[in-house]
């Protein structure tokens, strides 16, 4: 029911000082920088519910770490206290961890490693390491973006998003794309199965059969997949797929393509076979965005599934092995389920554009 009875929060000058500077850091870790808003609005006297409304998350939430700043102070922001000897790491000891992580690197590195935080910061590299994990912090982590610089990137989102969410009417929208380049791999020596304690063993190096390319064009409706192997991916290869996809397209219906920018989609023989097939229509999407291609996905549990860990003795064993796969696929296929708006997708955009346009940027 209502929030009644609610144990007064009060903050002294230094916790509150503390808490603003989380809040308020924009490289603090996403985590301390909610728990320090949620105390500080509790500490204006506001119901768990009017806190969670404030800051747009549920009272749940509110109400642990109410609880926890309570019975713990600074320091129950960061974990639950555990059974055993006596915490002898300060608040300031805490927050110094977290700043120099976030906000630091140390001489000649491009990170901090536990030892060398320890020795800064005066705790043990254990104790380094579990305040770490209480703020959900990795420094030895990256991970790569890429923002696209395509003139008609929302637009573009708009479009093939449109296509997922509510696609058209007596028509049928595929994700097109190709995975060139696909070898035939057969190890050296025979492969040694897994056995109770003991992971399946292959050797190092291989033998190289030669590839191929697939072309393959996912049914955002069904799952199900077309696909089409070929020695390359020419421009008159990509027609040719078209008009595979053509053949088992049921008549009358709109056939609408979603595929990335490559040179070979826009070349003039694409352009006159679309010309004599009105029922098709491409949509490209924004340059450097393949994540936005539904059959990405299907690439990748086709690699993860199929490939990664096959062994093809020559280009039929890999012919054979992905036309099997496909079939098997399609016997069973379940479409990818698409969640995110435009608006959703396009506000995460513009959030990396202000992190990387800020200052010192």
């Amino acid at each position: 029911m209502g929030d009644t009875r609610l144990e007064p929060l009060v903050l002294s000058e230094a916790e509150r000082l503390t808490l603003q500077n989380w809040a308020k850091r924009r490289v603090t870790a996403q985590g301390l920088a909610k728990r320090a808003r949620i105390v500080l609005a509790c500490a204006d006297g506001l119901s768990n519910i009017a806190v969670a409304a404030r800051l747009d998350t549920d009272r749940k939430t509110v109400a642990r770490w109410r609880t926890r700043f309570l019975r713990g102070r600074l320091a129950g922001l960061s974990d639950e206290p555990r059974p055993g000897v006596p915490r002898t790491i300060t608040d300031a000891q805490v927050e110094e961890v977290v700043v120099r992580t976030l906000e630091e690197t140390p001489a000649g590195a491009t990170h901090w490693s536990k030892r060398e935080l320890a020795k800064r910061v005066g705790i043990s590299p254990t104790s380094v390491l579990r305040i770490w994990r209480a703020f959900g912090l990795e420094p030895w982590r990256t991970e790569t973006f890429k923002i696209s610089p395509d003139p008609l990137l929302i637009d573009k989102i708009r479009d093939v998003v449109g296509l997922y969410l509510a696609p058209p009417t007596n028509a049928v929208v595929f994700a097109v794309d190709e995975k060139p380049q696909i070898q035939a791999l057969a190890r050296t020596a025979p492969v040694l199965p897994m056995l109770p304690g003991v992971p399946e063993r292959r050797s190092f190096d291989y033998h190289r059969h030669g590839t191929v390319d697939l072309f393959a064009a996912l049914n955002t409706t069904t799952g199900k997949v077309i696909g089409k192997l070929s020695a390359r991916h020419r421009a008159v290869d990509f027609r040719d797929f078209l008009a595979e996809i053509d053949l088992q397209t049921e008549p009358g219906l709109a056939v609408h393509v979603i595929c990335d920018n490559l040179s070979a989609h826009k070349a003039p023989v694409v352009h006159k076979w679309l010309l004599a097939h009105p029922r098709f229509e491409l949509h490209f999407t924004p340059t450097y965005s393949s994540w936005i291609n539904q059959v990405e996905r299907w690439f990748a549990e086709l690699q993860r599934r199929c490939l990664e860990r096959g062994v093809f003795c020559s280009l039929d064993d890999l012919k054979t092995a992905l036309e099997d796969w496909i079939k098997i696929w399609n016997e069973e296929a379940q479409p990818f389920k698409w969640t995110k708006t435009p608006d959703q997708i396009i506000d995460r955009i513009r959030h990396y554009c202000d992190r990387i346009s800020g200052p010192g940027h």
